[in-house]
């Protein structure tokens, strides 16, 4: 009998056990989003996380502008400017294509000089010529790991209409053109490094980019698939044709590669609202089949900003924003270019920091060669940018924004796209914060100080900080930190021995914040 009772009570106690238990809705987003599936309509994507911690803990990735453009600017004059947008601005004469100025774009120009008229050798023949000879993906990767990035992957189809992968949905394809798939190559060593993967498209523009092709003349009707069906250069609305095209592309990079990111470029804007919300509910779908949280990156008003992560090119707001945002920069041209100037490891650094400070990660891109290889300069700039981030990096990845975002006399005029455009440079009073926890955040003075730091926002006569500092400590020293924390602020004298650096990282633990329970009986604590 007490046999039977026994196997009673163990069955009893399976069945309790198989019911359905409480989980922890963040350790299984994934298993509970994926009872979800997404319907082609901006309400079903509420339901989405656009910012999945992954995508907020890296902070930094890069990508690659290269492809048949790359080839065309060899031989350019390195003391003109030539835009980057080579297929739509080599047709720009100023004659049967107006310019502002009534002259001939420098790309026209060069591109005549070098090929001929565009109307015998056309943007297609550029793409002949691609040849891809010194890419090496594991090469590629592995600086790409050693600069400190978290994801990165190829700019997989710019405005060209020029696939960067072995592509089925297109004859205009880097394996046709160049014998190679690099979003294939790519993926497979960015994975093994422990990144995430990334593609980017720039394709929606495609439908404007190719106008003037078709109104300088010489487009061959059998390259339609490559330059567009014919439009004027006033078109803002793309056939059917181009939004299969558009379509079919993006879908195959989505299904052969599983992308953790798609970024768009802009223009996506301006196609019609069904293309953008069948693209989100088939690549959230993805995501969840796969079972990874995937992100979308856009610009403009291409999504609401409560399902995807905006972008701001060459530009970042000037103050924190609650949600994650990305801003896409180029340390120079976004194309090769000969005899490139690029931006110093010191101000890029200063800019990652000031970004991810308001909230923002950054994507870097990096312009190799025509051939494939990466200039000696980037590499250079690149791996600076890795032995900071090996030193400091516990104050950018997987922090938050602290109280608020910095102090000191350089702050940016305004906020948006294209703010690099003007020049800053900051200074040993300029600092940002960043937040590791409740107890512990950074302040990054992003210049070498003298003597001591008076960080003026931690001041004792301030509301700021609200919690007793234990303990401050330098990233990559030893040394003990001498400090006080009085109405001038929290003081700080500056190490005996402080190594060169771009920008410097302090780490600030605090006691936290803390309340008395009441206890006992109520009446004790009643006068």
């Amino acid at each position: 009998m007490r046999i039977i009772k026994a196997l009673i009570l163990f069955f009893c106690v399976v069945c309790l056990n198989c019911k359905e238990k409480p989980t922890n809705q963040k350790e299984n987003s994934l298993n509970i989003e994926s009872s979800i599936s997404f319907e082609e309509n901006w309400e079903s994507f509420e339901k989405v996380n656009p910012e999945p911690n992954w995508f907020k803990d890296a902070k930094f990735g890069i990508y690659t502008h290269w492809g048949p453009a790359s080839e065309a600017f060899k031989g350019a004059d390195p003391n003109k400017w030539y835009g980057g947008w080579h297929g739509m601005l080599m047709y720009k004469d100023g004659v049967k294509i107006e310019t502002e100025n009534g002259k001939p774009s420098s790309n026209f120009t060069h591109h005549k000089e070098k090929y001929g008229d565009p109307a015998e050798f056309g943007y297609k023949h550029i793409i002949e010529q691609f040849n891809p000879s010194k890419f090496n993906a594991k090469e590629w990767a592995e600086l790409f790991k050693k600069s400190g990035a978290k994801f990165s992957g190829p700019v997989a189809m710019h405005h060209d209409n020029f696939a960067m992968w072995n592509s089925k949905a297109t004859r205009w394809n880097s394996m046709n053109y160049g014998g190679i798939d690099p979003s294939l190559e790519l993926k497979k060593e960015i994975e093994s490094r422990g990144m995430k993967f990334m593609g980017s498209f720039h394709h929606a523009f495609t439908w404007k980019y190719y106008a003037p092709a078709h109104k300088y003349g010489g487009v061959d009707p059998k390259d339609y698939d490559l330059y567009t069906n014919p439009h004027s250069i006033d078109s803002d609305i793309p056939d059917d044709d181009f939004y299969k095209q558009w379509w079919a592309t993006l879908k195959e990079f989505i299904d052969v590669y599983q992308p953790d990111l798609i970024w768009f470029d802009w223009w996506l804007e301006n196609m019609t609202e069904e293309s953008r919300q069948k693209f989100l509910a088939y690549y959230y779908n993805k995501g969840l089949e796969w079972g990874k949280e995937v992100v979308v990156c856009y610009k403009e008003t291409t999504f609401p900003e409560n399902v995807a992560i905006r972008d701001y090119e060459r530009g970042r707001p000037n103050q924190p924003k609650a949600q994650t945002w990305l801003t896409d920069t180029s340390p120079g041209a976004w194309f090769y270019r000969p005899h490139a100037k690029f931006k110093t490891s010191n101000e890029l650094i200063d800019i990652l920091i000031d970004i991810v400070s308001k909230n923002g990660s950054m994507l870097l891109n990096v312009p190799p060669n025509p051939d494939g290889s990466i200039p000696q300069g980037m590499k250079d700039l690149l791996i600076n940018m890795g032995t900071w981030l090996e030193v400091n990096g516990e104050a950018i990845y997987e922090t938050r924004p602290w109280t608020i975002f910095g102090e000191g006399p350089t702050r940016l005029p305004e906020g948006g796209h294209k703010v690099e455009k003007h020049k800053i440079e900051y200074t040993n009073k300029d600092i940002r914060f960043t937040k590791k926890s409740n107890t512990e955040f950074f302040a990054i003075v992003l210049d070498k100080p003298e003597n001591e730091i008076v960080i003026k926002s931690l001041s004792t006569g301030l509301g700021v900080l609200n919690s007793k500092i234990e303990n401050i400590n330098l990233l990559g020293s030893d040394e003990e930190i001498q400090w006080t924390r009085n109405d001038r602020g929290l003081v700080i004298k500056v190490p005996k021995e402080l190594k060169e650096s771009e920008a410097y990282a302090f780490k600030i633990y605090m006691e936290g914040y803390k309340e008395n329970d009441i206890g006992g009986d109520i009446e004790a604590h009643i006068d």
